[in-house]
């Protein structure tokens, strides 16, 4: 396809970014409009978590930008889990086999700013302070309006929509075409808190692993800063018993907090000032039947498909999609057919990983601590040291690897079946009989594709 064209990118964010990057990087000239005030200037003004979770396939993205080194030099390795059972001793359960699967901690804002002067050293133009206000998709025009409401049209050859769960270009493409569009809110929502680095400047915990303070129903977790500090993240059900509804003031959380995570009260010291400045936040999945709109739109990222965070895969999802629409706007002839070719290619996979993100979540607050669980992960690692062509913990395939999300569910699910069939009536892996095991692996799973 031509690059003399220009496409116009809404949305500054991690995914607007980098997609201006790659584009740029390609040939194509790119502009980027952003409601918001540029960060490098006025401050990252912080969205749903200053942490993320970066691994494999954004950190593929990033090699493509040419911003792997720049990011990794701020970032902390998380190893595994970290988990704090009430009543007992910290356990660390790995996420992969070693130091060389491992995921990152990186700060959003520090992120976004890097990738915003790579945006910018590519060629993009970037525009802040213009909020998406309508488009005139028969007459190709769109407009924008500033902070202090007045407009400003331009015409466009194709929108590209970075720009988030509450999407205006989303809202535009729906009233021209029916999307399908379904918010599912998960019915729990979030608080966050902080933990301090220590009076000599260190850690007070473990540096190198995500916390998780499971409780059944609801959880808290922790993620390491560069600053040696951890953002706590408290997730809970919206109304009922426990709930935030269930809260309704300082000294209920407190007194919460010190009945059922009473190993972490004492790490923030912070605790009334950060409660009472940070918001509950609210979790919901995105399904769209319909990802573009012709040759003219198309949806990309938390636009296309917002997730639950718990597999810690939105980012790292929607830097694929950037890989592959920028891939595909270079191979397909026009834009329609590009967008299509995207759309049939992401969709299975978002919904893939929309799906193993609520199921982390059930396994993070309730399973993490539970024998059966546990004995079923000893086995994971004892089959796919056996069978390491063939039997690839799910985890793994998601997080160090990159074949698409929708295999590695559905591989996941039928080893999870190897896994629960092997171990029923069992409660020591001695007991476990590994050769039934075996015979399980070769007969119900296929070699795994090359990525």
């Amino acid at each position: 396809m031509k690059t003399s064209q220009r496409l116009t990118i809404v949305g500054a964010g991690l995914a607007g970014a980098l997609l201006a990057t790659l584009l740029a990087r390609r040939g194509w000239q790119v502009d980027v409009f952003e409601k918001r005030g540029d960060p490098r200037r006025l401050g990252y003004e912080g969205g749903r978590s200053i942490n993320l979770a970066l691994a494999e396939r954004g950190l593929h993205a990033l090699r493509q930008a040419g911003l792997e080194d720049t990011v990794m030099a701020q970032a902390v390795m998380m190893r595994g889990r970290m988990v704090h059972p009430q009543g007992g001793a910290p356990m660390l359960q790995r996420y992969g086999r070693d130091d060389s699967e491992v995921i990152w901690s990186v700060h959003r804002g520090r992120l976004n700013i890097a990738m915003l002067d790579a945006a910018e050293a590519a060629g993009a133009v970037l525009h802040f302070g213009q909020r998406l206000d309508g488009v005139d998709f028969g007459a190709r025009r769109a407009r924008f309006v500033d902070d202090a409401g007045d407009p400003r049209e331009l015409d466009f050859t194709t929108l590209l929509g970075c720009d988030g769960a509450g999407s205006g270009l989303r809202a535009a493409m729906a009233a021209e075409v029916e999307l399908g569009e379904r918010f599912e809110p998960l019915g729990h929502g979030y608080r966050e808190l902080e933990i301090p680095p220590a009076a000599d400047g260190g850690w007070r915990i473990e540096a190198n692993a995500l916390h998780i303070w499971p409780r059944g129903g609801y959880m808290c977790i922790a993620l390491p800063n560069t600053e040696r500090t951890f953002t706590v993240t408290l997730f809970l059900p919206l109304d009922g018993e426990p709930s935030f509804a269930a809260l309704p003031d300082l000294a209920a959380a407190r007194a919460f907090f010190a009945a059922d995570f009473a190993d972490a009260l004492p790490l923030i010291p912070d605790f009334d000032t950060d409660w009472t400045a940070h918001p509950v936040g609210s979790l919901a999945t995105l399904r769209l039947d319909r990802w573009h709109l012709d040759g003219r739109a198309v949806l990309l990222g938390d636009a296309a498909h917002a997730m639950v965070p718990f597999h810690g895969q939105g980012m790292n999802c929607a830097f694929e999609d950037c890989v592959a629409l920028d891939r595909l706007l270079a191979e397909a002839d026009g834009f329609e057919a590009a967008f299509a070719a995207f759309t049939a290619e992401r969709r299975p996979n978002a919904e893939a990983i929309q799906a193993m993100a609520l199921e982390n979540y059930v396994e993070m607050r309730d399973r993490v601590d539970d024998a059966d669980f546990l004995l079923q992960r000893e086995l994971e690692r004892v089959l796919a040291d056996r069978h390491p062509d063939h039997f690839v913990p799910r985890y793994a395939m998601v997080s160090f690897r990159r074949l698409p999300y929708a295999l590695a569910f559905e591989r996941g699910a039928v080893q999870r079946g190897i896994l629960v069939e092997a171990t029923r009536g069992r409660t020591r892996l001695q007991e476990v009989d590994l050769d039934f095991a075996d015979a399980l692996v070769r007969d119900r799973l296929t070699p795994v594709p090359a990525e």
